[in-house]
């Protein structure tokens, strides 16, 4: 706006003048207002992401006054939207990493509000109308607890696979009754799952493992027992084997040495018994071989004695 010199009185000139320099002032007020509030977000969300929110925050930034054109202005603001962004996706991937320990949590029966204070307590509480954390610091924590729970997941379900598995051989070997099984089918049920298939409440927690454990060992003893029981049976049967075809066989010294083989627990009692069973095989053949040979002496002597008799007769 252009004034003419000299027209006017300077205190009509002046008074002319006001009205422009008020508002210019009023314009300049108002985009120093916008700078700041700009300039104030942009430090905020950098706060935010380098982890010291507060101590940031403390004052207002300074405005460069020097430089309040439109282009300046638009620059900071397309900053900031880039920040704003980068925000979400942060906030997205705070989220979504609680969210999966809240999951493995659940199916390991972890305390969940304890694992997630531990990394930043605004994830449980946000006070003051702080926000969650979105820095490094914290998404590496969250990223490095994930990962160490899905690692535990899958340590734990290949443990109660082995488990399960080792149940229903014992079961198997035991004769165990349906309904007896029925109380451990959420182990078993689990033998052929894939760990992210395993989503049940509880279903990986430690007192499982433990409940499973005392199991696979109350039934190892069971099967001790029985497995003795048909080891003893099978040396019956040996025996019977060797006493048919007139070998003579030390029973009370070989029942001992099974009975010591057995009680030392330094014997795989299944491969004892796969032994004993080969052992009962080739006692059959040598005692097939064995029989052949008494019935032909049996016939040689039976000949004999009526040869004798019929000389004795002819005498």
């Amino acid at each position: 706006m252009q004034f003419e010199k000299g027209k006017g009185t300077l205190k009509q000139q002046i008074s002319y003048i006001r009205p422009v320099l008020e508002e210019l002032r009023s314009k300049t007020k108002q985009r120093v207002k916008e700078f700041t509030e700009t300039q104030s977000q942009i430090v905020k969300i950098c706060a935010e992401i380098a982890g010291n929110g507060q101590s940031m925050m403390s004052s207002d930034p300074q405005v460069d006054e020097r430089d309040l054109t439109v282009k300046k202005l638009g620059e900071l603001k397309s900053h900031l939207q880039e920040l704003q962004n980068e925000k979400i996706i942060r906030l997205q991937k705070v989220d979504s990493h609680i969210s999966m320990i809240h999951e493995l949590s659940v199916v390991m029966s972890f305390d969940f509000l304890k694992t997630v204070s531990g990394i930043h307590s605004s994830l449980i509480d946000p006070a003051n109308g702080q926000s969650k954390s979105i820095s490094n610091d914290t998404l590496a924590k969250l990223t490095g607890v994930v990962n160490s729970l899905q690692q535990e997941k899958q340590k734990r379900l290949q443990k109660l696979q082995c488990l399960g598995s080792t149940l229903i051989e014992l079961w198997d070997l035991l004769d165990t009754p349906p309904d007896e099984r029925k109380r451990f089918e959420h182990v078993s049920s689990l033998i052929s799952s894939s760990v992210d298939e395993v989503l049940r409440q509880g279903s990986l927690g430690l007192d499982i493992i433990e409940q499973i454990e005392l199991q696979v060992q109350s039934l190892n003893v069971l099967k001790a027992s029985k497995m003795k029981e048909l080891v003893l049976k099978r040396q019956n049967e040996l025996e019977e084997i060797y006493r048919g075809v007139h070998i003579d066989v030390n029973s009370d010294a070989a029942r001992q040495i099974l009975i010591n083989l057995i009680e030392s627990d330094n014997v795989d009692l299944s491969n004892l018994l796969s032994s004993m069973d080969d052992q009962i095989a080739k006692a059959k053949q040598e005692a097939l071989s064995r029989k052949d040979i008494l019935d032909k002496v049996d016939k040689w002597k039976h000949a004999s004695e009526e040869e004798k008799w019929l000389d004795d007769y002819e005498k």
